[in-house]
C-alpha cells in the first residue's frame, strides 16, 4: 500500500498548499527566495496531484529546497541528487520529480551524474541554481566562476576555465535546454511551466544572485538600465530581437552571430534577423555559445528562454517495455536462480 502525503484534494490548490511550516534559512535577499516562490506558484497550475510531487536536492544553499516544500522530498548526497532521482523515476514513473541543485553541486562533484541523467533522458525536471560561487561553504570559486575571480580559495584570481552549463547540457544530448533568472518572476514561471510540459529531462539553468559572496554577478542582465541591451529573450518562430525598442537583432554571418542595427535608416531590417527554432540543433548550439564577457569586442546579448526542445525516448519508458518484453518471452524470472549464477565452486 502506498502512503499518501495528504488525502485527495477536494479544492483547487494554491501556492500556500506547497509551502511547508519550516523556517526558511537563507540569507535575507538571497535569490533562492524568488525561485522558491515561483515554483510554489507554478505547481498548483500544473494539475499534478500533490502527493505525486517529489523534490530531490543534493548539498548546498539551494538544496534546502525540499524542507520548504510541502511535498515529498529528499535532501540527499552531494552531487548525487540526479542519481537518486533517476532511481526513483525508474521505479515510480508516475511521479513528478523536481531536482534542485547548485552550480557546485551539479557541475563539480556531481558533474558525472549530471551528464548521464541528460543522456538517459528520464522524464524529470532539473533546476540548476547558478550563482557562480560556493555559497554554503562561504565563498570559494565554483565551476562556473569567471577567470580571475578573487575568492577565499583563489586570492590571486581563479585560473580555471569556467563551465558553460547550457553548452555542457547540449554536449550531453539534453532534450530540453533553457535559461531564466531569479529577478524575472514572470519569465521564470513560464520556463518552469515549459520544463514540466516537456517529456524528458528538462535542464533549466537559473541565474541566482548570492548577495553575500557574489552579489551582482548577473546585475547586467537584471537592472533596468542595462537589461534591454544585454538580454535576448528567445521565442519560437520569432526573429532574434533585443534592445529597448527591439531596435537590434541577431544575424547569422555564416555560423557566426552578429549584432545588426534596426533603427530607422539602417541598411538592415527584421527580415535579416535569424529566426529562433527550438528544434534546430545547429542554431541551439550557436545560441548557447553566445556567452562572451561584457568587455568582449564582439559583444553579444545573453539569451534567455528555451534554446532546445525535442522529443526522444525516455529511459523509464524503455525500461518498462524491456521488462514487459522479457516477461512475455521468458516468463517471470527466478531471483534465487539468478543470484546463484551458472557456475558453482566447491571450497574444501
Amino acid at each position: 500500500m502506498v502512503e499518501t502525503l495528504n488525502p485527495p484534494q477536494s479544492s483547487v490548490l494554491t501556492a500556500k498548499d506547497f509551502s511547508s511550516d519550516q523556517e526558511i534559512r537563507w540569507c535575507p535577499g538571497c535569490g533562492d527566495y524568488s525561485i522558491l516562490a515561483q515554483v510554489q506558484k507554478v505547481l498548483p497550475t500544473l494539475g499534478i496531484p500533490k502527493e505525486q510531487v517529489v523534490v530531490i536536492s543534493g548539498i548546498g544553499c539551494s538544496s534546502r529546497f525540499p524542507y520548504y516544500m510541502d511535498t515529498y522530498g529528499m535532501h540527499s548526497i552531494h552531487g548525487r541528487a540526479t542519481a537518486i532521482a533517476s532511481g526513483l523515476k525508474a521505479t515510480r514513473p508516475e511521479l513528478s520529480i523536481w531536482i534542485v541543485s547548485g552550480d557546485g553541486d551539479s557541475l563539480s562533484i556531481g558533474g558525472n551524474h549530471t551528464i548521464h541523467l541528460l543522456r538517459r533522458n528520464f522524464d524529470v525536471n532539473f533546476l540548476i541554481f547558478n550563482n557562480q560561487i560556493y555559497g554554503l561553504t562561504k565563498g570559494q570559486y565554483s565551476p562556473t566562476s569567471e577567470v580571475n575571480k578573487i575568492t577565499k580559495s583563489t586570492p590571486m584570481g581563479s585560473i580555471d576555465h569556467p563551465f558553460n552549463p547550457l553548452a555542457l547540457a547540449m554536449g550531453a544530448d539534453a532534450s530540453f535546454v533553457a535559461r531564466s533568472m531569479d529577478r524575472d518572476p514572470k519569465h521564470l514561471q513560464a520556463m518552469l511551466t515549459r520544463a514540466h510540459k516537456h517529456k524528458g529531462t528538462s535542464f533549466l539553468e537559473i541565474y541566482q544572485n548570492c548577495n553575500i559572496f557574489n552579489d551582482g554577478a548577473f546585475e547586467i542582465f537584471t537592472e533596468k538600465n542595462t537589461k534591454a541591451n544585454e538580454t535576448l529573450f528567445l521565442e519560437h518562430g520569432k526573429p532574434l530581437l533585443f534592445g529597448a525598442t527591439n531596435n537590434k537583432g541577431i544575424r547569422l554571418d555564416g555560423l557566426k552571430p552578429v549584432v545588426i542595427d534596426l533603427d530607422k535608416g539602417s541598411t538592415w531590417s527584421v527580415s535579416d534577423c535569424c529566426v529562433h527554432d527550438e528544434q534546430d540543433l545547429s542554431k541551439a548550439q550557436i545560441l548557447v555559445r553566445m556567452f562572451d564577457s561584457p568587455t568582449h569586442e564582439d559583444h553579444l546579448p545573453r539569451p534567455f528562454g528555451v534554446f532546445y526542445d525535442v522529443l526522444r525516448p525516455c529511459y523509464e519508458d524503455m525500461l518498462k517495455q524491456q521488462i514487459e518484453q522479457a516477461i512475455k518471452d521468458k516468463g517471470v524470472g527466478d531471483l534465487n536462480k539468478l543470484l546463484s549464477g551458472r557456475e558453482v565452486w566447491q571450497i574444501d
